[in-house]
């Protein structure tokens, strides 16, 4: 579809904390303050402007929000990216005794299966804005993919940094593209740190550090899409994963900005955080009480929420509070058995991200911290495809039989006695 020529709201970047201003350029954090900064928008212009007809005359892609998002023009990466599928998870619900369960299924994302293609898309299309032919980003394996993909279809130079001891399927998935992949010795929070040092020395956009606050704008479509695929209502309850904490918040952000421009009714929408045992820096403090978290260093099957030192994990845990939501953690084998019941029950494969969240969503259930009776959404954010090593050795090896009838029979039979007997 033919799009309109973009008009911009965005007028300035904003401190978090001082409310100091800036001019839109490549910056990371306040010179005052220190605190992240954020992109602000002019609401009072959007009333009237950006209303339900307008984004669903939109394409089906995350860009039927530009209007909410931080670009000048057309948009210049993830045309096909976004408007994954909202499923109503009526099977998941009834095994859990709730009442109105959905899975905001990220794992369908074009074209690299995550949700980081939300953010990618934004930030590829904001560093060809401000004139970077290198692109970059720090990940553990989902944001490298989508970085490498979205750099190669704009053809930008691009180097992905990433842990050494990342899943195979997510080497070979960003590898394939071919960007310039280092892997550094350590785990994400000593990745982030260097390119950090990248950024400033060589002048690269690296995706998620000097071009941060553009980035996690693009996390705000997934709450857009949950809001309109739910008929323009929020869910009451929404759970998602915590790793360096820009999902969370920018989904928060997104419920928000709707509410504020009349798209939804104010349901006073609950935010909640699921975390792995192994890495749960966040849960640890809501847990304790404490407005302010302490680093952990990562050990946990789910790799692509291991960040022991979330860049955002302040506000994470503001939002959750403030929200009147709350936060849990899974072990590894409650993250397995997750992954298991949703792909048993709603025929989606996720990463142990998901199990993660869909096993900390149970708990938050089981607790009474969500409600039975009350809407829930619980976000999905990667494909378990990229993490096959962690389902190794979970299922029973298939019988070898010839090729005749009797010996199928004789499977037949054995299935039957088993089911009897379990």
């Amino acid at each position: 579809m033919e799009m309109e020529p973009a008009m911009s709201y965005v007028k300035s970047l904003k401190s978090r904390e001082s409310g100091q201003e800036y001019p839109i350029e490549p910056r990371t954090v306040c010179d005052i303050d220190f605190s992240p900064v954020e992109v602000a928008y002019d609401y009072k212009a959007m009333q009237g402007n950006v209303t339900r007809q307008s984004i669903e005359a939109g394409p089906l892609s995350l860009w039927r929000y530009k209007d909410l998002l931080p670009i000048e023009g057309e948009p210049k990466a993830g045309l096909h990216s976004g408007w994954t599928p909202l499923v109503k998870a009526d099977k998941l619900a009834a095994e859990l005794g709730v009442k109105e369960l959905y899975i905001k299924d990220d794992s369908a994302n074009y074209p690299s299966f995550s949700y980081k293609d939300r953010v990618v898309s934004v930030a590829i299309t904001k560093a060809i804005e401000f004139g970077f032919d290198t692109v970059g980003c720090a990940s553990t394996g989902n944001l490298a993919h989508s970085v490498a993909a979205h750099a190669a279809a704009a053809g930008l130079h691009t180097f992905v940094m990433v842990p050494h001891d990342l899943e195979a399927g997510k080497m070979v998935g960003m590898s394939v593209f071919g960007p310039k992949v280092v892997r550094i010795a350590g785990n994400y929070d000593d990745v982030n740190r260097l390119c950090s040092q990248i950024a400033d020395k060589y002048n690269w956009a690296i995706v998620n550090v000097n071009l941060r606050p553009f980035y996690t704008e693009g996390a705000k479509t997934h709450g857009f899409e949950i809001a309109e695929q739910l008929g323009w209502k929020l869910p009451q309850h929404t759970v998602l994963p915590v790793a360096g904490g820009t999902i969370l918040p920018k989904v928060n952000k997104a419920y928000k900005e709707f509410i504020r421009l009349g798209l939804v009714d104010d349901n006073s929408p609950v935010i909640h955080g699921a975390q792995a045992q192994g890495c749960n820096p966040i849960t640890t403090a809501i847990e304790e009480g404490e407005e302010i978290f302490r680093p952990q260093k990562p050990k946990t099957i789910a790799k692509s929420i291991a960040i022991g030192n979330p860049a955002d994990g302040y506000y994470v845990i503001k939002d959750i509070l403030n929200s009147g939501g709350w936060a849990a953690s899974a072990t590894d084998p409650e993250i397995i058995d997750a992954i298991k019941l949703l792909a048993r029950t709603q025929g989606i494969f996720t990463e142990p991200a998901g199990g993660t969240t869909l096993a900390c969503a149970i708990k938050l259930i089981q607790s009474g911290k969500i409600p039975k009776d009350e809407s829930i959404c619980v976000c999905i954010t990667g494909n378990g495809l990229k993490t096959l090593e962690v389902m190794e050795n979970q299922f029973q090896a298939a019988p070898v039989i010839k090729a005749k009838i009797k010996e199928f029979d004789e499977v037949i039979v054995q299935g039957n006695n088993a089911a009897a007997t379990a």
